[in-house]
């Protein structure tokens, strides 16, 4: 990791650090989209309230609608409240281990109605623009055991399988941290200084929470990789523009009309305040589970409109 601010990965890739997190996030803050917030939050106990002042939402998933493979309780309910009322929901994840396919099966099995047309997953927008960032090349993947690469129009090579593809391929696409190691990343640094091509994260998240901890995801790597050297690196997801737009055209609402809820300042209430939405953060299941926001808050001047502790 950086030396500035180092994130010290514990068993199995996870922290549970979130002070380290946010200083990170504040030090890679130049990175990031500008954006500007309202001077103070107004506090609900949930969305419901939220509802009053809007006409539908973005929703993360990681803190928000579950933990890891666990579903937060009440919130399958507080989605089918929120449809009753005739508010529109769109799940806007960062989640690029998964294929569309996949994250449906998730959340049905957590007891989520969503529809393909209501979620939007960084993997998807990132994967339809892999052309256009280098018109018919192959592919070196750092993704998840077991990913076929069958929704990518492209050809793809597994290249945590295969490390030499780092060396040869006409691009890297950072998908998953799952199998990922220190050693991966320093092979990773030396083959793009040697031979410099594209780097696309379709998950910009430098932590995620897990029922464990915090796991470390390939934000934190693409950054560590810009601390290191310069490099071609395109980012898909939130923060980031592309993945807002496409989220926010599936509602048909303007951006005004729409809230971001998500559980971290630096992608889900400055990357929404960026799109042009209102923002909502949510506190007790995610990132800043267990602590008081106001200080983070203070600290990053990235102040959301809305702060529930659940949805």
């Amino acid at each position: 990791m950086s030396e500035a601010v180092p994130l010290q990965a514990e068993a199995g890739g996870m922290m549970s650090d979130a002070e380290a997190a946010f200083a990170r996030y504040e030090a890679i803050r130049p990175r990031l989209p500008v954006a500007r917030y309202p001077a103070t939050s107004l506090m609900l106990p949930s969305l419901e309230g939220v509802g009053d002042h809007v006409d539908g939402f973005l929703l993360d998933a990681f803190g928000v609608l579950n933990v890891g493979e666990t579903a937060i309780p009440g919130a399958a309910q507080r989605m089918a409240s929120l449809r009753a009322r005739g508010k529109r929901l769109v799940v806007l994840t960062n989640a690029a281990s998964y294929t569309k396919a996949q994250l449906l099966a998730k959340y049905h099995r957590l007891g989520f109605d969503f529809t393909a047309d209501e979620v939007v997953a960084s993997r998807e927008v990132a994967v339809a623009r892999l052309d256009a960032i280098a018109r018919g090349a192959t592919w070196a993947a750092i993704a998840a055991a077991g990913d076929t690469f069958t929704d990518i129009p492209a050809r793809v090579i597994d290249a945590v399988a295969n490390p030499s593809a780092f060396d040869w391929a006409d691009g890297i696409l950072f998908l998953s941290t799952a199998r990922w190691s220190p050693d991966l990343q320093l092979r990773l640094v030396a083959a793009l200084t040697r031979n410099p091509r594209p780097l696309v994260i379709a998950n910009p998240d430098l932590v995620a929470p897990r029922e464990g901890g915090l796991t470390l995801e390939p934000g934190l790597f693409g950054h560590d990789l810009l601390d290191r050297r310069r490099a071609e690196v395109h980012w898909f997801g939130k923060p980031f523009p592309r993945a807002f737009a496409e989220s926010i055209a599936r509602t048909g609402l303007s951006p005004a009309r729409l809230a971001m809820v998500g559980d971290t300042l630096h992608t889900d209430v400055l990357g929404g305040a960026a799109a042009g939405c209102r923002s909502v953060l949510v506190t007790d299941h995610g990132l800043f589970a267990g602590r008081d926001t106001g200080p983070f808050i203070a600290a990053s001047g990235i102040t959301p409109d809305f702060i529930v502790r659940s949805i």
